[in-house]
């Protein structure tokens, strides 16, 4: 049996290159096989659903009367067939299975297949969206999405496909995307290319039957007259102060900020380059006011970056090239995906599972919980610490949180004392990666108003 002891708190990582404010240690906060999780995290319910290195990320539905995560299928080592599973949670500790789709002739498919999954809603249907990524030699390398009505679930009968948008220009899919219910009321999809830019699509036209008209803009990645670079993973969120949409992406260089108000005109609006020990960003979430930043770079030993962006809007400078401060659950592995419910950051640790940390304190980010997914050995047939927890959600509506792990499957937890979120809550704006899809953005509204 592998016995691991680690510490979920920051140590110093020399290639900060910068004084940085180091996270308190959570005192006696370790995970191993006889005791995998702090005492304040429940396990709801767990889900096995294939085999090693086979499920990718995952996304719920925020309504409680649809209780659906949707799960990303893929083939990394062999053995996965590629494309989204449908989990039913109106008993989260019974999650259950109750609908697959597959890529047809999947063995004639090259490439991880489906890897980032979004849902929907357009008029009073639901939809997914499920990203796929599928290299030349094999079938389908210019799609980079399926959609699916899901608008009948739980009968699974009623599911069906609703259309694949094909990109012939960036072969190899779409890696990630992002779907945001625009302040001008379309719902939108940015995705990932390979290409110096984020494409976007207008869901609503491709929905009714306009797929040639559906790509409505792009958001470069300002990389001089090079040509080459491209992003790998966006946020899109209402900026309340200053009335805009504004785009967070991670890419080549570092992290960019853009207004796309106009998506057909994205105008820059911030970047954070130049930074010690990043070259290419990964994930990026602003808080709900966009003043701090989430930043992650997926390489080993690199914790999560924090920025203040408020000295550098004040003073007119349209870079910022130092974080505040940095956190990691462990310095020898890396943190992959993360969502933001302010004050906590919810991550996806890959071998280092679920952690939680609060940045009520941005210059001094805590742990406040974990649970440990995964219990194998580092990979010796891929990247040895790209396993275990890869996608993490939560349900705004009662504090649900879901997350995928590769290998294990889907689990369901619980956090003592979060219940619910919402920006009003914490004198923030009711802004996180979770859409209104009927009224779209709106000012801010808080408690007692």
């Amino acid at each position: 049996m592998r016995v691991v002891h680690r510490s979920p708190s920051l140590v110093a990582l020399a290639q900060l290159g910068a004084m940085l404010a180091l996270p308190a240690i959570a005192s006696g906060q370790s995970w191993n096989p006889l005791k995998r999780g702090s005492d304040n995290l429940e396990v709801v319910g767990h889900l096995p659903v294939g085999s090693r290195l086979t499920v990718t990320d995952m996304d719920i539905e925020q309504e409680l009367d649809r209780p659906y995560a949707y799960v990303s299928r893929a083939n990394i080592v062999g053995g996965g067939g590629r494309g989204v599973d449908i989990v039913d949670l109106s008993e989260p500790s019974d999650p259950e299975v109750i609908y697959s789709w597959r890529i047809e002739n999947d063995d004639l498919h090259q490439g991880p297949g489906a890897m980032d999954v979004k849902h929907f809603k357009w008029g009073d249907r639901y939809y997914v969206a499920q990203s796929l990524q599928f290299r030349q030699g094999g079938p389908d390398a210019d799609v980079g999405a399926v959609i699916l009505d899901v608008t009948g679930l739980p009968d699974a009968s009623t599911v069906r496909e609703v259309g694949r948008i094909r990109d012939s220009d960036h072969l190899g899919g779409f890696h990630n995307i992002f779907i945001y219910k625009h302040s001008d009321g379309r719902v939108l999809l940015f995705t990932t290319v390979s290409g110096p830019y984020a494409q976007v699509y207008d869901l609503g036209r491709f929905v009714e039957g306009d797929p040639e008209g559906a790509l409505v803009g792009r958001v470069p990645v300002p990389v001089g007259d090079s040509g080459s670079g491209g992003y790998h993973d966006m946020y899109v969120g209402y900026h309340p102060d200053t009335g805009s949409d504004r785009f967070y992406g991670g890419g080549t260089g570092g992290y960019y900020v853009y207004d796309v108000t106009d998506v057909g005109d994205p105008s820059l609006v911030m970047s954070m380059t130049g930074v010690s020990g990043v070259r290419y960003g990964h994930t990026v979430t602003p808080s709900p006011d966009g003043r701090y930043v989430v930043a992650e770079t997926e390489y080993r030993h690199a914790p999560l970056r924090i920025f203040d962006l408020e000295p550098a809007f004040e003073s007119g400078a349209q870079n910022v090239r130092q974080p505040i401060s940095a956190w990691t659950a462990d310095w020898q592995h890396l943190v992959h995906n993360h969502e933001v419910r302010w004050p906590y950051v919810f991550v996806s640790g890959y071998v280092d599972g679920l952690q939680i940390f609060n940045l009520q304190d941005p210059s001094n980010p805590i742990t406040v919980g974990f649970y440990d997914t995964y219990l194998g050995p580092l990979n010796d047939d891929f990247n040895p610490i790209f396993n275990g927890t890869f996608g993490v959600d939560v349900r705004n509506e009662d504090g649900l949180i879901v997350v995928s792990d590769s290998s294990s499957g889907l689990w369901v937890f619980r956090m003592d004392g979060f219940n619910g979120w919402s920006g009003s809550q914490w004198g923030m704006p009711d802004v996180s990666s979770v859409q209104d899809w009927d009224q779209g953005p709106r000012a801010p509204r808080l408690i007692g108003e």
